[in-house]
């Protein structure tokens, strides 16, 4: 068989392509581990589908972990025991403080950010016979607040507290708690999460649940007192039983990694997502908001130089303080 010079330059390229790659690669691992929280929750059901991109497009087979949330993945990811972690950066920040839950004493200094995933907004849900309607109506009540170690988990409390709203306050999943609003053993479900938190939609569809949220001056006094947090509406009609908009507060999440991931793998991981946001869109509603320009969120936490890469030869710039 004889080969044109075309054809031959044309296989060298191929073969030098195929090389560079495979070379590229070599310092990859064979598996990927995202972290997580509960089942029932936004984490999970985003890390799910981010595993399956990852491992479809990127050939690195890749699995989910269900995890206690924010606070847990950051100190799972400073201890390389996964290989990316979701969090939201209020405990993100505790974190880097050494301030953590899971490693209180321990500065998170490994903990890279890797590309923003959606805005976290607070809410509350009861059942219509509780008549809870305000954060107020929770005084005295049997409440969840979402996993230990989760974004809700850990900051509902101190909401709560700063509002001396005293209530029985107990840590569950969200599907644990759906079930103990349904079974009467609790009068509502305080959460954080992307829009709509799935759990929220079921008891609303199947039971007439009403989502709740916070007064105006209720929501200036957090906002005061928590600066991590921002200024968050609920639109009308996200869930069947809410009519109106709902005032709240929230805190922006990331995809984080460690330091030591290779350079050329969290490019990669960056570029996959931030260039497929109708992808991400189908893995939940709240992928709407993983989009490059809304990096901004992040104003403390240091970028893997492999994210920086991707960023700034799309056009975006990343603050000196988080590339060095």
């Amino acid at each position: 068989m004889r080969f044109t010079k075309y054809a031959i330059l044309a296989m060298i390229a191929l073969v030098s392509g195929s090389l560079a790659q495979a070379q590229d690669r070599a310092d990859w691992p064979n598996a990927l581990s995202i972290a997580t929280a509960g089942a029932g929750g936004v984490y999970h059901v985003y890390g799910e589908g981010l595993a399956a991109l990852i491992t479809n497009d990127m050939g690195v087979p890749t699995r989910a972990e269900a995890t206690g949330g924010t606070g847990h993945n950051a100190t799972l990811i400073e201890m390389a025991l996964n290989d990316i972690g979701l969090v939201t950066m209020g405990p993100m920040l505790e974190a880097l403080r050494g301030e953590g839950e899971l490693a209180y004493g321990v500065p998170h200094d490994n903990v890279r950010a890797l590309f923003p995933m959606y805005e976290t907004v607070f809410q509350g849900i009861a059942l219509p016979e509780a008549e809870i309607t305000s954060l107020a109506d929770l005084q005295g009540k049997r409440i969840s607040v979402g996993p230990s170690g989760g974004t809700p988990g850990t900051y509902w409390p101190r909401i709560l507290e700063a509002l001396d709203i005293k209530a029985e306050v107990t840590n569950t999943t969200a599907v644990e708690a759906a079930e103990q609003l349904k079974a009467g053993t609790l009068d509502a479900f305080l959460f954080a999460g992307g829009l709509p938190v799935s759990t929220f939609s079921a008891l609303a569809a199947e039971l007439g649940a009403r989502p709740f949220s916070v007064s105006g001056q209720e929501q200036e006094k957090i906002l005061s007192e928590f600066p991590e947090f921002a200024h968050a509406m609920v639109p009308a009609n996200i869930y069947v039983t809410q009519e109106a908009n709902q005032v709240t507060f929230g805190m922006w999440n990331f995809a984080i990694v460690h330091a030591k991931m290779p350079e050329s793998l969290a490019y990669e991981i960056t570029k996959l997502v931030m260039e497929n946001n109708p992808r991400i869109r189908q893995i939940h509603a709240a992928g709407k908001d993983t989009l490059p320009q809304n990096h901004v969120h992040n104003t403390f936490l240091k970028f893997h130089p492999g994210a920086v890469r991707w960023f700034t030869e799309n056009g975006f710039t990343i603050s000196a303080h988080l590339t060095h």
